[in-house]
């Protein structure tokens, strides 16, 4: 039973259309893991949970004027999720996965400033994943000559 509770962290919601279809296809894709599906008197998904390591990403239909997929809002997105892979990973496996369930590669795997290697993907109701994994470990100094310099810390802003 104490798999349910979270220790302190941060989780993110997004809301489908079709929650169902996204639960699968986010298994298929991506490579989440079912955690939690709770379902209403329809045997509609109310609420799910699925896992990507130690991360949690909630799974929910649209629920109220606020709480929209981005195939209802015209494709927009207010946010996107990114998705840490553990060191080694394969992350142009990853990508091709994403593809061949059907996710739109809006960024090839491509090797950032900072040593981490990541794609971009959208699902089939629009939703923005990126996913990332390092290759390289930097310091921010290395950062900063690699970015051309103006790298600041929280410090410094």
């Amino acid at each position: 039973m104490s798999d349910f509770y979270r220790p302190k962290g941060l989780s993110s919601a997004v809301c489908y259309g079709d929650p169902k279809t996204a639960f699968r296809w986010l298994e298929e894709a991506f490579g989440f893991e079912p955690l939690m599906v709770i379902l209403d008197e329809n045997d509609n998904i109310a609420h799910s949970e699925m896992k990507y390591g130690d991360s949690v990403v909630m799974i929910g239909n649209e629920w109220s004027a606020d709480h929209k997929s981005p195939k209802s809002l015209g494709g927009k997105n207010t946010q996107t999720v990114h998705v840490q892979l553990t060191r080694g990973e394969d992350i142009d496996a990853h990508c091709g996965r994403a593809r061949k369930a059907g996710a739109e590669i809006m960024q090839e795997p491509s090797t950032q400033f900072y040593g981490d290697r990541t794609y971009r993907a959208r699902d089939g109701e629009g939703h923005i994943w990126t996913f990332g994994v390092t290759v390289q470990e930097m310091t921010p100094a290395e950062w900063d000559k690699a970015a051309g310099g103006g790298m600041r810390t929280q410090t410094s802003l």
